[in-house]
């Protein structure tokens, strides 16, 4: 089998975002979110970065900077309607405009992704089949992962329309918006929903020039899929989870691969950076499967 190199963190198009604002939410270092914003940095955009995990986000905003990068942290929950406005204003305030959005926030399960894990106390957060499953878990995801974005593009659309200047959003999904996904009903259809959200405002803000699109990628090496990691393996211990969760757990270019690699998070940031460039003018309402191939077979 032969192996497909990975992008290379250190990649960048200089000068692609040029004297253009960027805020990203889920911002957190090692993230997509995060990925994102530093390879954007080096490209030339001024970023805000967003995220409820502090000392996370401050790795972010400190490689950026330390690069000689501009970029400001904001420590916000954007499933709060009151965090999202202020992400906003606080960008606006300090780079003087919006241009562009990449709203990356979003969790697998309804426990806090700040705190370490603890499963043998967590369980009515957890992921379990509809039967199973708690209230807590189901509107935890779903506040995180749907009810955020919306806050989000809300604020973020508001500021766009206020310049007049048109722009880009690019929402993250997952493998879990384009199919099924066993065992998490909530994250599954918080996903489609976040599909459904990117393509109606595709529809109402092109008569804007404001294209909006989303990636939706299967196993992505960050700290969340991680952690996913940790309690699958639980999950198997206790001898709970569903009974289908091996049906498929492989993209095509995973099962080829020799060490069968997942995507890494500057492999995803390099597409959504595409997106939000001038290079993607004629691309919006996309649901664009950056997945290794999971949604061909």
């Amino acid at each position: 089998m032969a192996a497909i190199a990975p992008v290379d963190p250190k990649s960048f198009t200089p000068n692609r975002f040029a004297d253009q604002v960027l805020l990203v939410t889920g911002a957190a270092i090692g993230s997509i979110g995060g990925c994102t914003a530093i390879r954007a940095a080096h490209e030339g955009a001024a970023v805000m970065c967003v995220d409820r995990k502090a000392h996370e986000l401050h790795k972010t905003v400190e490689e950026i900077t330390s690069a000689g990068g501009r970029a400001v942290a904001l420590v916000a929950d954007v499933a709060k309607s009151a965090d999202a406005e202020r992400m906003v204003a606080e960008c606006v305030q300090q780079f003087g405009k919006l241009d562009l959005a990449l709203n990356a926030a979003g969790v697998m399960d309804g426990t806090d992704p700040s705190a370490p894990p603890d499963f043998d106390n967590q369980k009515p957060l957890l992921p379990a089949a509809i039967h199973l499953a708690s209230d807590d878990y189901w509107h935890t995801v779903f506040a995180n992962n749907i009810t955020s974005m919306f806050l989000s593009m809300r604020a973020e659309l508001r500021q766009m329309l206020e310049q007049g200047r048109g722009g880009a959003i690019v929402n993250i999904g997952s493998i879990a918006g384009l199919t099924g996904l066993p065992g998490n009903p909530a994250y599954s259809a918080s996903k489609h929903a976040v599909i459904g959200l990117t393509r109606n405002a595709s529809i109402d803000y092109a008569p804007h020039g404001i294209r909006i699109n989303s990636v939706n990628m299967a196993q992505t090496d960050t700290p969340m899929v991680f952690r996913a990691y940790e309690f699958v393996k639980w999950a198997m211990d206790q001898g709970a989870g569903s009974s289908m969760a091996g049906a498929k757990s492989q993209s095509l270019l995973q099962m080829a691969d020799p060490d069968k690699r997942g995507s890494t998070p500057w492999e995803q940031a390099a597409v959504i950076l595409f997106l939000l460039s001038n290079e993607a003018a004629n691309l919006t309402g996309l649901a664009m499967a950056t997945d290794g191939g999971w949604t061909a077979y």
